[in-house]
């Protein structure tokens, strides 16, 4: 495994691109509108990407935002196997958000843990 990125959940993907953008050096890799909400990638120089979140009109995000507002939503580590990652995860007793891989953002497949097993922390796996 290895670190993907981070999601972080905003009501203006837009103006938060700008600012992380010029404080981080960091370039829209890549933007579209899934499962709900607009999200745009911005590359970390050295790997990884900050991924902004933010919800067209309802869904998880939004309810997210309703309940504990803007800032860190996830943590996502890339895998090169993903049941193989959520069954190493079960056989440690961590409870799963998703039993099986389903579609995310940018064509790839995701799973997440639950933040109750994972010390507070939601855990999304990546393969890419």
């Amino acid at each position: 495994m290895r670190f993907d990125h981070v999601g972080v959940a905003t009501r203006d993907a837009t103006a938060l691109a700008d600012l992380f953008g010029g404080l981080l050096d960091a370039p829209v890799a890549h933007e579209e509108a899934f499962d709900g909400m607009r999200v745009v990638f911005l590359e970390l120089d050295g790997g990884g990407y900050f991924e902004l979140l933010e919800p067209d009109a309802g869904g998880t995000i939004a309810d997210y935002l309703d309940r504990e507002g803007p800032g860190v939503h996830h943590v996502a580590l890339a895998v090169d196997d993903l049941p193989t990652a959520l069954d190493d995860a079960r056989d440690l007793d961590i409870d799963l958000v998703d039993e099986e891989p389903r579609p995310g953002a940018w064509g790839h497949e995701v799973a997440f843990c639950h933040p109750g097993s994972t010390g507070g922390v939601l855990v999304e796996f990546v393969e890419h």
